[in-house]
């Protein structure tokens, strides 16, 4: 179907209904132009006033406040959104404007996409990369069950839209190019310590993965807060991991800070039992199953916090072959390497701020190489090695804050 090459919201979705399309559910491809320059064939020309509806199906979110010229273009963070189905999507921004920016872009719930890539006045930037999407739908009779806040501060992470957050410095794009992506996909389960954190200060290493890879590979991070292994199994979310997973696919599980805290005699003994049977379907299924034992708290430092349950992780990766990366132990190597700053990577006892999630990222990224998983091919050049004994300098450390705020602590500890 051939696209209009000047934009009107009304007169797009009019024409989509003509078609016999209610919705752009089904539409997998976009190519928008946010200059005021006459778009080319094919290309969508969007104009500072249009904002998301379900109707036009794109368009920027409520507080965008942007204006045009050769770029969209602000001086502060705005969101953009695309109607999409459920999938892995390449994303191409073609970033810069007239004047001189440095943008940072994340997508969906904060996840970072790209650092701070820095444009002179006038000179454009290409980058891409890989956004997964999903919805909680499993099959028709089945879903994954949400709770509360994920319904509302999280819903971002499961609604009907790809969006993206430009931020930094003068942030600019001048077009954006969505397309269906058939790549290999890490998916990530786990507690408050991994998942996509929907509001500042609160970040978890999870949603800092996407920017340390190649936009060959997807990150789907289905992790919760609150969650334990026994948790996630009964909200069925390892259900819509293996009902999405193709061979050559991963799984990265950690789980531990809520499942100590169960009192039962025989708890350790089913935790062990449940992490055995994710790594044997993660397998049925053609992936390779990656167990990562929980970081350490900040208490933690000197005195072990989590009793027997890096231990058990460990146990069940030597019992099961299966690749472990010992963030437990990398953890406290950071920490101690912090000394009197290691409060300075936390927002409390347990949950870390961007900085402190940004460097145990970088950890998780040093075990895939260090495991030799074919994985390690995907990971960005510029990553090089880490070493957590010589984390990145706080001092120097800096990432856009999100709009988004909340003095709402993470569930769980």
């Amino acid at each position: 179907m051939k696209r209009l090459h000047y934009f009107s919201a009304g007169i797009f979705a009019a024409i989509m209904l003509a078609a016999g399309c209610p919705t752009l559910c089904a539409q997998t491809n976009f190519k928008f132009d946010f200059s005021d320059n006459k778009p080319a064939p094919g290309w969508i020309q969007v104009s500072p006033t249009i904002f998301y509806s379900t109707d036009a199906g794109f368009g920027f979110e409520p507080g965008a406040v942007v204006s045009s010229g050769a770029a969209a273009m602000s001086d502060k963070p705005f969101y953009f959104s695309a109607k999409l189905p459920e999938g892995n999507y390449r994303v191409t921004v073609v970033l810069g404007g007239q004047s001189e920016s440095t943008t940072t872009v994340k997508a969906e719930l904060r996840r970072l996409m790209l650092e701070k890539i820095h444009t002179a006045a006038g000179k454009t930037e290409a980058r891409t990369f890989i956004v997964n999407l999903r919805t909680p739908q499993i099959t028709a009779d089945n879903h994954v069950h949400l709770k509360p806040r994920e319904k509302a501060s999280e819903i971002w992470d499961w609604d009907e839209k790809l969006t993206l957050e430009f931020n930094g410095s003068h942030p600019s794009v001048r077009s954006l190019i969505i397309e269906k992506a058939d790549v290999p996909t890490v998916f990530v389960i786990g507690d408050s310590t991994v998942c996509d954190q929907p509001a500042e200060p609160w970040n978890s290493w999870g949603q800092m993965l996407p920017r340390f890879f190649k936009p060959e590979v997807a990150i789907a991070n289905h992790a919760e807060s609150g969650e334990t292994v026994a948790d996630s199994l009964r909200a069925q979310r390892f259900e819509k991991i293996f009902s999405l997973m193709k061979a050559g696919d991963y799984l990265f599980v950690q789980f531990g800070h809520n499942d100590q805290k169960n009192k039962a005699t025989n708890a350790l003994a089913v935790y062990k039992s449940d992490l055995k049977q994710v790594v044997e379907r993660t397998r049925s299924f053609g992936g390779t199953p990656v167990l990562v034992t929980s970081m350490e708290r900040k208490s933690g430092v000197e005195q072990a916090t989590l009793a027997g349950y890096p231990d058990a992780v460990r146990e069940v990766a030597k019992a099961e072959n299966c690749a472990l990366i010992d963030l437990n132990v990398m953890s406290r190597t950071f920490y101690r390497a912090l000394r009197e700053n290691v409060g300075q990577a936390f927002q409390d006892g347990t949950h870390h701020n961007n900085y402190g999630s940004y460097e145990l990222a970088k950890c998780v990224v040093e075990g895939i190489q260090q495991d030799k998983l074919p994985l390690a091919k995907f990971i960005v050049d510029d990553f090089g090695d880490f070493d957590p004994a010589k984390p990145d300098a706080v001092a120097t450390f800096a990432m856009p804050a999100s709009p988004t705020a909340s003095k709402e602590k993470p569930l769980g500890n």
